[in-house]
């Protein structure tokens, strides 16, 4: 049985962009069962968990053949295994590579340098000052974003695929501002991609504990 790690809470802010939910999403798409097997803060740091994950991050990967870490190489070995996330011709292969990580590489760091200032740091002066910047920054790869995906639905060879998990996980990292909604291709495209059914049971299934979590001590909701 496949396992995938992940957190027994976090905070609400980062409920839904834990990247587990990337393993989560595609292992739905490529119709693969799995369990979760939930960790506390306090696991981070322990020495049996840094053999899994150097950095104690979420989520470490198991399938009886591999033990992974890192969510953007886990969801390309996934996808190498299925139709649904990786089309069959060598050319159609690479597209989906190539956007995968466009969306880790060229578009993410943009993004989290923009959600770190405003749900990490806001309140401090270098983040007033700085943020201008970030934003414009990324408006800039947004447009090219919007651009290149043109008229298509979908990043890949227009068919859903690894790109689009990858690439839509990191355009909802957004979702504290109302930024994407000045690119209402990319709005669209998320929305799209938000709708799958494959998504909601991947959200469904990272958000259950952290409900159990909330129900059990309710001041973690305050908190």
């Amino acid at each position: 049985m496949i396992k995938v790690t992940a957190f027994k809470w976090v905070p609400r802010f980062a409920q839904g962009s834990v990247r587990d939910i990337r393993v989560r999403w595609a292992l739905e798409e490529a119709g693969l069962g799995y369990d979760d097997h939930l960790i506390g803060f306090e696991d981070q740091a322990t020495e049996a968990y840094r053999a899994l994950q150097p950095f104690g991050q979420v989520p470490a990967f198991r399938d009886g053949k591999v033990e992974m870490f890192e969510s953007g190489a886990i969801v390309l070995y996934i996808a190498q295994h299925s139709d649904a996330l990786m089309p069959a011709d060598e050319a159609g292969r690479a597209m989906v590579m190539t956007w995968l990580f466009a969306a880790m590489n060229s578009v993410e760091p943009f993004v989290g340098q923009l959600a770190g200032i405003d749900l990490f740091h806001a309140d401090k002066a270098w983040a007033t000052e700085r943020r201008p910047e970030v934003e414009t920054l990324v408006r800039r790869r947004l447009a090219d974003l919007q651009t290149a995906l043109g008229d298509r639905k979908w990043f890949a060879n227009d068919r859903f695929s690894a790109a689009d998990i990858l690439m839509t996980h990191v355009l909802r990292d957004l979702r504290h501002t109302t930024i994407l909604a000045d690119y209402p291709a990319l709005a669209d495209y998320v929305a799209r991609a938000e709708a799958r059914p494959a998504f909601q049971r991947a959200l469904a299934d990272q958000l259950k504990p952290f409900r159990a979590a909330e129900a059990a001590r309710p001041e973690l909701v305050a908190g």
